[in-house]
């Protein structure tokens, strides 16, 4: 699959805010804050004739950068590897010693793909997602593939 990775503009953040909507609300929360990613740093994944194919929103406070959401619309494609790669780009430029990010017990797909690319567990939040679904009611109990959604997971990389 051919696609770049740009910077996202002015001109995007509608869209963005529709994809974060996808997921049940116009925020996501992250341990244990609102976050509305559509407002923050973002890269996005296009194929040539502009279609979108990957979203990536980021924040950077102090010296570490969080990944707030990845979603790559085609799978194992390369697509998330690539939003990861500049992330880690923009993070070094910042002057990051650290990225992160959080994902649910629930996401095997996730929990593999960030393993893979050289994150490490640094925490898992027993209970988090309780608490999460006090500021986000639409958290579903169980996932779709059948397991519970309770805990959340910090991955890390130190840069």
């Amino acid at each position: 699959m051919d696609f770049i990775v740009k910077d996202a503009g002015d001109g995007d953040r509608a869209w963005i805010l529709e994809k974060i909507r996808d997921w049940g609300a116009d925020f996501v929360v992250t341990r244990g804050r609102r976050v509305y990613a559509a407002e923050l740093s973002a890269f996005i994944a296009q194929e040539a004739n502009s279609k979108r194919v990957g979203l990536l929103t980021y924040e950077i406070i102090g010296d570490q950068c969080e990944v707030v959401t990845l979603d790559a619309f085609v799978q194992f494609s390369g697509i998330g590897t690539a939003l990861m790669k500049e992330a880690e780009r923009a993070a070094r430029d910042a002057g990051c010693r650290r990225l992160w990010l959080i994902t649910t017990n629930d996401n095997i797909d996730a929990i593999r793909f960030y393993q893979r690319r050289g994150m490490t567990i640094a925490a898992i939040h027993i209970g988090a997602v309780a608490y999460s679904r006090k500021l986000k009611p639409s958290i579903p109990e169980v996932a779709a593939n059948g397991i519970p959604l309770r805990d959340e997971i910090e991955f890390e990389m130190m840069l």
